[in-house]
């Protein structure tokens, strides 16, 4: 079985073929159900690829995708677990694809579950199946019941039945040295631009790769975001609303410099494009970007990809002061909450200097003399 990529009304989507070639139809219907809903390309394209395990362990278990129970997802489960998952890794000395077997992580395999939980909830909602065993129905408890809680009890909540329980693992966030060191391993000013701005600015590397010249006002240090389903490039902003962001005049000196003196015989209106390898002038894409970050890794030793930009920035942003409503409004997240769980990693030396501050404002309290009537 394959994943194969095709173009469709000027769009890039996904279907999965058999070992026959021939697309596998429920799959395909679902993909394009989601196409439709104009979910991202790199969604669209998880799935596919997630959905092909499903299938190849169907085939080997020799289950129809119909009637499954659930033991045959808990075996999916096990098999996805003892089935290593194959990592390409590129090697810049040799030029060689080298492939490195690993065991998935419990995200993955979550990830996955929700592709073939997703995939079931469609074929459900359109009458091809029913009463597939992906989830039981439970009441949570309430602390705040309320008026008629006496009488419905309370409605009981869908929950996924099988699960793996994912290890806690904070993001590394990048100090502002390795930041530093990463953007002078860079030999192109464009790259060095690309670093800084989400370092800085903390936007996904999807929007930096969909920017324009138009949405940069270089007079008010101001970038926007603009969402986009267009791109050549596929990027996507995730965002649908515009989304405007202050950053410092030293960045857009550097965006100066780079229009100037690398792409000033390019005609493209996006701001990141291929300028040395590849079609010229086309636009990145997540794949370029990819191989920039496996480069400077063995010239520096760092090991970085684009979304601990983000980490980073919002890291940073609540340690000098910043409310978290101002950080969740910088990074444009619908909910604070997302920010706080997702975003802010606090370690040991926060908590110190937190309770530093604590103690020099309490015993500043304590010396001052209360007023006198």
């Amino acid at each position: 079985m394959q994943v194969q990529e095709i173009w469709q009304d000027d769009r890039t989507t996904w279907m999965v073929l058999d070992d026959n070639h021939t697309p596998i139809m429920p799959i395909l219907e679902f993909l394009g159900y989601m196409d439709k809903c104009e979910r991202s390309p790199n969604t669209v394209r998880s799935y596919a690829y997630h959905l092909r395990l499903y299938w190849e362990y169907l085939q080997i278990s020799n289950r129809l995708w119909t009637e499954v129970k659930i033991d045959d997802l808990a075996r999916f489960i096990e098999w996805l677990r003892l089935s290593p998952e194959k990592v390409i890794s590129l090697s810049a000395r040799s030029g060689n694809q080298a492939v490195q077997k690993l065991k998935r992580r419990e995200t993955t395999v979550n990830a996955i579950l929700t592709a073939v939980g997703r995939f079931y909830d469609f074929q459900e909602d359109m009458g091809t199946v029913e009463n597939i065993p992906l989830y039981k129905h439970k009441r949570q408890p309430k602390k705040f019941k309320d008026f008629l809680h006496h009488i419905n009890g309370g409605k009981p909540t869908k929950v996924k039945e099988l699960k793996l329980q994912e290890p806690k693992k904070k993001p590394k966030t990048l100090t502002e040295e390795e930041v530093r060191t990463l953007i002078d391993a860079c030999h192109r000013l464009r790259d060095k631009f690309l670093i800084a701005l989400m370092y800085e600015s903390g936007i996904r590397i999807g929007q930096a790769l969909g920017l324009r010249h138009s949405d940069i006002k270089t007079y008010q240090n101001l970038i926007t975001v603009i969402p986009r389903d267009d791109n050549l490039n596929g990027a996507r902003a995730k965002r649908k609303d515009p989304l405007p962001i202050d950053v410092t005049k030293d960045l857009m000196d550097l965006y100066s410099t780079y229009t100037l003196e690398e792409f000033q015989d390019c005609e493209s209106d996006y701001i990141f494009v291929n300028l040395w390898e590849g079609k010229i002038g086309e636009p990145m894409r997540y794949g370029t970007v990819a191989e920039l970050f496996v480069r400077l890794n063995q010239r520096t030793g760092i090991k970085a990809h684009p979304h601990q930009f983000r980490h980073s920035h919002a890291t940073n942003l609540f340690r000098s002061g910043w409310d978290a409503a101002y950080v969740q409004k910088r990074l444009g997240h619908a909910h604070v909450q997302t920010t706080i769980d997702a975003y802010i990693h606090l370690d040991d030396r926060d908590m110190k200097s937190a309770y530093k501050s604590y103690l020099d404002k309490r015993e500043q309290h304590d010396r001052t003399p209360d007023p006198v009537d």
